[in-house]
């Protein structure tokens, strides 16, 4: 089956492939010659997730689906939230991003956080949702090389490492994103046995 993934983040993407295995062809946008802005204008993880598979499925007619992703600090009242990916400006810049966290949680003690991940999927014309949490804390120094956003500054419950410093498969077995894919592909394994 031909799934398209509403992002131009090829980190992203390459996670999610890993998750699919090899009963999906898994493209993004720019693989179909799309490489515009996707729409996301929301308030909630649910909405933006939903607006991006909406805009891809009415462009390509395709199987499709979009997360959307929030980094929450719950002493600054669950921010960023669903405005992770442009905390700093619109402009995107996820070093940019992570530097205000840092300097609004500056001498803060109580450093609890959690990564959200809603996935929308649009097939045959009808909208599904599914979503994945994992808590930890919120360091006060970035670590590691691997992942990408607030990566570095999040240690998962249980953990020592960040998740930048956790291979993309142990991240994949416990991520946010990781949880909401492992049930996207679920779905798409009973939704392919009921429709052959």
């Amino acid at each position: 089956m031909k799934l398209i993934f509403a992002t131009a983040n090829k980190h992203k993407a390459e996670e999610v492939r890993e998750l699919l295995g090899d009963a999906f062809t898994l493209l993004i946008p720019a693989d179909l010659g799309y490489v515009g802005d996707i729409p996301e204008t929301g308030n909630t993880l649910e909405h933006n997730a939903l607006e991006k598979a909406r805009f891809i499925w009415k462009k390509f007619g395709l199987p499709c689906f979009s997360d959307d992703t929030g980094f929450e600090v719950e002493a600054l009242n669950g921010a960023p939230g669903a405005f992770s990916a442009r905390y700093a400006g619109d402009v995107r810049n996820p070093k940019a991003n992570l530097r205000l966290v840092l300097k609004n949680m500056d001498g803060e003690t109580h450093r609890v956080a959690c990564f959200r991940c809603v996935v929308a999927l649009i097939i045959a014309g009808e909208e599904f949702c599914f979503e994945g949490r994992i808590a930890g804390l919120l360091l006060e120094t970035p670590r590691g090389e691997q992942g990408f956003g607030y990566d570095p500054v999040f240690c998962p419950h249980g953990y020592a490492d960040s998740f930048a410093e956790l291979s993309i498969e142990e991240k994949n077995k416990i991520s946010h994103r990781g949880q909401a894919v492992r049930k996207l592909v679920d779905f798409l394994r009973q939704y392919a046995q009921q429709h052959q």
